[in-house]
């Protein structure tokens, strides 16, 4: 069987754990091939670090498109995810049109807001541009600051049930081409995980784990990178969101037991091995 190969717009952070150096090594411990396209690189990620350096790179996205394209690379899934502009939001809708073979997978983390706030670096009207690029999209990973700010309704901070997220689930499914993992989501105090529809089944998908208090910087990024490997493993999407959860889960754990400072990241690393595990690659 033909290795997967996967494009990965994201920025690189080239110190703590984010982007491109986490979806890079995740995505190969599970067989794929990661393509990267950067968007941007900076010496540290922005998340209680100041001083950092910055330097955008959406001049470079449509020439190395190009490239590629002028190469004849495909890719059996191209992957988004933190996209700093509306420029970055064209550059990459194009990317999905120019490179979306019969077969090819197109997944949007929108990467935007968390807590019920937009970043302060985005403009008021930046999530409906994100809807936009989100309807290009096969699957989409919002969470629920993010799929509120999108539909243009109220965030509703922990005042939910299952009724409402099913619900929200179903109305962010016409955002998209259909699928949905919606993250941060409790039902019950002490425990959090994912949730996720399949419009063209009508199935619905939960995965809880013990919530570890704290905020660790990147964990977004690795449960997202770990559920595209996982779905490009052939798994169906109520199965990948657990390998994801558990994969992000027990990376938080390690950290927080090390005392690691959580600007630096998740220690994912020491993780992959179950992870593959859980992807169907074995150990020869």
């Amino acid at each position: 069987m033909a290795q997967k190969r996967v494009a990965a717009i994201h920025d690189i952070s080239c110190f703590g754990k984010c982007s491109l150096t986490v979806a890079l090594p995740i995505l190969s411990a599970a067989g794929i091939e990661c393509t990267v396209l950067p968007t941007a690189v900076l010496s540290t990620h922005t998340g209680g670090f100041t001083g950092y350096t910055f330097r955008d790179l959406t001049e470079d996205v449509k020439p190395i498109a190009d490239h590629w394209k002028s190469v004849g690379i495909g890719f059996d899934a191209i992957y988004s995810g933190y996209l700093g502009s509306f420029e970055q939001l064209k550059l990459v809708g194009d990317f999905y049109d120019e490179f979306r073979g019969k077969d090819t997978l197109v997944i949007t983390d929108p990467v935007m807001a968390d807590n019920g706030k937009l970043y302060a670096s985005f403009a008021k009207d930046f999530p409906q541009g994100m809807a936009k690029l989100c309807e290009k999209s096969d699957i989409i990973i919002p969470n629920l600051t993010e799929a509120t700010l999108m539909l243009g309704e109220e965030y509703p901070g922990d005042d939910y049930d299952r009724n409402y997220i099913e619900k929200l689930l179903k109305r962010l499914s016409s955002l998209c081409r259909g699928k949905v993992v919606l993250t941060g989501v409790s039902f019950e105090e002490g425990k959090l995980g994912s949730a996720s529809y399949d419009s063209t089944t009508g199935d619905y998908g939960y995965a809880f784990a013990d919530k570890i208090d704290g905020y660790y910087h990147g964990t977004g990024d690795v449960y997202g990178s770990a559920l595209v490997a996982a779905i490009l493993k052939g798994k169906p999407l109520s199965d990948a969101i657990g390998i994801a959860v558990d994969f992000t889960v027990e990376s938080i754990a390690r950290t927080k037991a090390a005392g690691t400072d959580i600007r630096f990241g998740v220690d994912f690393e020491e993780s992959l091995p179950n992870f593959m595990k859980n992807v169907g690659i074995s150990a020869k």
